[in-house]
């Protein structure tokens, strides 16, 4: 678990966001090429499992921490 002091860091907050967004692109790329051609993409489903993978990947770097980011 992180301490105060790694919480409160612009460093950890950055890398935080730069996991977060890799991981939306991750979902978002991996959900489109679920459908065979792109008029069948739905594209709330699409969004919704992007944006929620992001918020797990921020909750879980909250958590545990990253490896990234030197305490």
């Amino acid at each position: 678990m992180n301490d105060w002091n790694t919480l409160t860091s612009l460093d950890f907050w950055k890398a935080v966001l730069v996991r977060a967004i890799r991981t939306f692109c991750q979902v978002f790329v991996s959900t489109i090429g679920t459908t065979a051609l792109i008029e069948e993409v739905n594209w709330k489903i699409v969004l919704s499992a992007s944006i929620l993978a992001s918020i797990v990947s921020v909750a879980m770097a909250v958590v545990t921490g990253l490896p990234e980011v030197k305490e």
